[in-house]
């Protein structure tokens, strides 16, 4: 389908040829617009998703940023039911989707991409195959995921050239304001053979883009041209498509073909519209950087004012191009494929917990609300018509130290009787000890509960904490919360694996107890004992231990204290058996 109008075509309309052109052509898969509207991006994506798709089921979108990993991309872990059970699988990841439509990678801000996202934009983008080596999947295939790409004219020269060159389909779209809510319907179905490219257009692709321009914007120009005559019904590539696919793109026709009768049955051209010619003088070469010099006439006078530019803009792009990096005056990073040699998220001094701030000695970890309200006091005085912040202002946030270990303690009150659980527990305090572990101690079972229904928990720095001396040494109660005492452990585990992440490098799970849980999780919740009990607080303790055992075994170790009271004296195995935990003996030589 070939639009007819008589007028130019408007940003919209360029956005659908290029977005169908991407679609029809494998080649073209990459699209990079320059100068979006930010709160375009989404409603463009889902544009192109819609294109790309079928009716009524648009094609996923894989958003990729600054935070992208190696993770999210290329596989994906499925939860399978077999007949012994569950059991993890490795799939191909959202970019190698291989059935339904081609799934649409969108990066709102291709300067501040991920170096995993980069890497995986740089190989997949316009590639005609990929190989994924990864754990538990290889895969040999041709991509089919397209990518929508934003950046801003001022940052192209930021971007590695290797990642620039891939995307073929290139517009600066500035003056972009507003996106219907659909696309117009197409008129034609989409041709199965593409278009003949002959030698009067690889000739025409030369003479516009000039000797100065790279194989790849050559390429890309004539895989548009032939998309454009493919999407027109043509069965070859004319001088006229590559004139089309010029003007489409934002580039200047220096020379254009001197006007023939039109021959019956041959198509019109696109009234495509021509970007503003450069100031910079004249001859520029499509391609090419322009001239350096401009003629004496056309000189600006010294200092003269211009207009406002932002910081960090490159100086010298003209508008309208899609090759600003060619113009840009930017310092690129000299390995930007390639991770640092240290990975970390920080230094230590901006890990951990915020518990106070201080006067500022470096521009790292600012605390900006203390900052703005210390400025914030002297405004008045200083006189200064804008709100300002000087230096004696800044204040920076005080973390405690985030630790590297950890130790939850469970501790079952109504299982200590005539037996002192300090022996078996002092392995696992002096292994706290030395590591300077943080401690997550869980109370069931206490005479001195607020409600004896519910467990009781606190967190601490250290072993030398006075509590947790108080904690070992408790009288006990009557009623044994022992299921809600393992929901809370649990929750305290995934919370501090998912907060801290790396940082923490391993944690211990110690439970005390005879495994004789005497209150349901449901009064536990409510507050309230209805009816009798029976076994069901045990049964919800053995539910609650199960979800455990699927935490990181890597650094998570469990360990349970076998009371040894009888009778029952096979609970506490049977609760280990569920966290998947080891039994060690707690009083030796004793009987029930």
């Amino acid at each position: 389908m070939t639009p007819m109008a008589a007028e130019p075509l408007d940003d919209v309309r360029r956005l659908e040829l290029v977005f169908r052109c991407s679609a029809l052509d494998p080649a073209l898969s990459g699209v990079l617009l320059f100068d979006l509207d930010p709160r375009l991006v989404r409603p463009v994506a889902g544009l192109f998703a819609a294109i790309l798709g079928e009716p009524g089921r648009p094609a996923a979108r894989v958003p990729l940023g600054a935070a992208t990993r190696e993770e999210d991309l290329w596989t994906t872990s499925r939860l399978e039911r077999q007949r012994d059970g569950f059991a993890f699988s490795v799939a191909p990841g959202p970019l190698m989707a291989g059935t339904g439509p081609p799934p649409l990678a969108v990066v709102p801000d291709l300067a501040h991409l991920s170096f995993a996202g980069t890497r995986a934009a740089v190989q997949l983008v316009g590639a005609d195959v990929v190989c994924v080596e990864q754990p538990g999947l290889r895969l040999h295939d041709r991509p089919r995921a397209r990518w929508l790409a934003v950046c801003r004219s001022e940052d192209a020269g930021r971007v590695t050239p290797h990642l620039l060159d891939r995307f073929a389909l290139r517009l600066a779209v500035p003056g972009l304001r507003t996106v219907p809510g659909e696309w117009p319907p197409m008129t034609s179905a989409t041709p199965e053979k593409p278009a003949f490219s002959t030698d009067e257009a690889v000739t025409r692709v030369q003479e516009i883009l000039g000797p100065g321009a790279g194989p790849r914007r050559s390429l890309a120009l004539a895989r548009l041209a032939r998309a454009l005559a493919t999407l027109g019904g043509h069965g070859e590539v004319t001088a006229r498509n590559c004139d089309d696919a010029a003007r489409l793109i934002g580039l200047r026709i220096t020379e254009p073909p001197p006007a023939t009768d039109r021959a019956d049955g041959e198509t019109p051209r696109l009234p495509l519209p021509s970007p503003p010619l450069p100031t910079s003088g004249e001859g520029t070469r499509r391609g090419a950087r322009s001239e350096k010099n401009p003629r004496p006439a056309d000189e600006p006078p010294l200092l003269a004012p211009g207009a406002a530019q932002g910081v960090g803009a490159a100086p010298g792009a003209p508008a309208g191009t899609p090759y600003p990096e060619d113009e840009a005056v930017a310092l690129r990073e000299f390995t930007p494929l390639r991770n640092p040699w240290q990975r970390r998220s920080g230094p230590a001094s901006v890990r951990g917990t915020v518990v106070g701030t201080r006067r500022a000695r470096d521009l790292r970890d600012l605390a900006l609300v203390r900052t703005v309200r210390e400025a914030a006091l002297y405004q008045r005085v200083r006189g200064h018509t804008e709100f300002t912040v000087a230096p004696a202002d800044l204040h920076s946030n005080v973390r405690a130290p985030a630790p590297e270990h950890l130790l939850t303690l469970l501790l079952d009150h109504t299982c200590r009787g005539d037996w002192d659980w300090q022996d078996a527990l002092t392995p696992f305090l002096q292994w706290a000890y030395t590591t300077r572990a943080a401690l997550q101690v869980i109370e069931v079972g206490g005479a001195e509960a607020p409600n004896e229904l519910r467990a009781e928990s606190f967190a601490a720095r250290g072993v030398l904490d006075p509590r947790v001396l108080a904690a070992l040494y408790r009288a006990k109660g009557r009623a044994t919360p022992l299921a809600h005492g393992i929901e809370q452990a649990d929750r305290v585990l995934r919370q501090a694996f998912r907060l801290q992440g790396s940082t923490l490098a391993e944690a211990w799970l110690v439970v005390v107890t005879d495994g004789r849980g005497n209150v349901p999780l449901q009064a536990s919740h409510t507050g309230r004992l209805q009816g009798p009990v029976a076994a069901q607080g045990v049964e919800d303790s053995l539910a609650a231990a199960a979800p455990l055992a699927a935490l990181d075994r890597g650094r998570l170790r469990v360990a349970v204290v076998d009371a040894a009271r009888s009778p029952y004296g096979d609970l506490p195995f049977a609760l280990a058996e569920k966290l998947g935990a080891t039994v060690v003996e707690g009083r030796a030589g004793h009987g029930g």
